[in-house]
């Protein structure tokens, strides 16, 4: 790395590029006092070896700044969770809403802040929600009882989540052409309309068909505005998708394929008992998981993807 005077601009680095400058006058200071002489030459000589080190060392770690910045501002600070019901009729639509409210409080636990950007789609914000939460993509699946079940027949429904980085760069360009926008109006609880103008925004991506709703922001705009946020997202974790799935060889050693047909957790009742099927490994006290207390499988994910992961998860317990 070559010195820049542009790394004074930088409050984290300006001391730095400060010291390398100072470095540099005192160099050149003591050469024109050494003049011709000989001996104050060679002296001069050996301070330059001892500058020039030290400001290698400077600029080595003003390198090492600059990377980190680079990797916290590419790094998400937030994110958006996306449930869907899957098999299972209106059972499945009751698994996807208890998961949303397990997400929910395990984010109050961490002191995340959290909204609901439209029915099953949260927006959770925190600087470390996403590695936390990342390893949720995939069709969880629940076995109990339902209540409006007479026999005590177990059933067996799923729902889909899937985990949206929302990044400052975004990897992906849409073409405004591309896009179809409907408006409707805010409903609240009981079918009211939270507000009588349209302010509910619907994004479809014409050549995927990948569509996005907003419903949580005041005006039209904002919602616009988040709601192409969340489409980015959207495309941008299809096509990392659509690449790892190219290069599955390679991925072997990942959790999974992060994709949500992948089946990765099972809740049964009956035994109170989760099952990751990733990790091979259950939890018990089935209640206070479904209260937030996420922490033990969060962390034996994150875990295993330090230890280099697991493979992918097995499709039946």
């Amino acid at each position: 790395m070559e010195y820049s005077p542009e790394f004074k601009q930088n409050f984290a680095t300006a001391y730095l590029a400060e010291e390398y400058e100072r470095l540099e006058e005192e160099a050149a200071d003591a050469c024109a006092a050494a003049g011709e002489d000989a001996e104050l030459k060679s002296m001069a000589e050996e301070d330059e070896k001892r500058v020039r080190a030290r400001q290698a060392d400077i600029l080595a770690e003003i390198e090492r700044i600059l990377a980190k910045e680079k990797e916290e501002a590419e790094k998400p600070s937030s994110m958006v969770m996306e449930l869907r019901a899957g098999a299972g009729g209106d059972e499945a639509a009751i698994f996807a809403r208890d998961l949303k409210e397990m997400y929910q409080k395990y984010a109050e636990s961490r002191s995340w802040k959290t909204r609901v950007i439209d029915d099953l789609t949260l927006e959770i914000a925190g600087a470390d929600a996403y590695e936390a939460l990342r390893y949720e993509t995939g069709v969880h699946r629940v076995q109990r009882v339902p209540e409006t079940e007479k026999s005590g027949r177990i059933h067996t429904s799923t729902a889909s989540v899937a985990v949206l980085p929302i990044r400052a760069k975004h990897t992906f360009e849409i073409n405004p052409a591309d896009i179809e926008m409907e408006f409707s109006r805010s409903g609240g609880a009981g079918g009211q309309n939270v507000n009588k103008v349209e302010t509910a925004v619907r994004l479809i991506h014409k050549p995927t068909g990948v569509d996005v709703r907003s419903s949580s922001e005041r005006s039209q705009k904002a919602n616009r505005e988040k709601a192409l946020q969340i489409l980015m997202a959207k495309l941008e974790a299809a096509e990392e998708e659509k690449q790892a799935r190219e290069h599955a060889a390679e991925r072997k050693a990942q959790i999974g394929t992060g994709d949500r047909s992948e089946k990765i957790r099972t809740y049964n009742y009956l035994q109170d008992r989760v099952t990751d099927h990733r990790l091979k490994e259950s939890w018990h006290n089935l209640p206070k998981i479904l209260l937030g207390g996420l922490d033990p499988v969060v962390e034996a994910l994150q875990e295993a993807a330090r230890e280099g992961g697991v493979g992918p998860a097995a499709q039946e317990e």
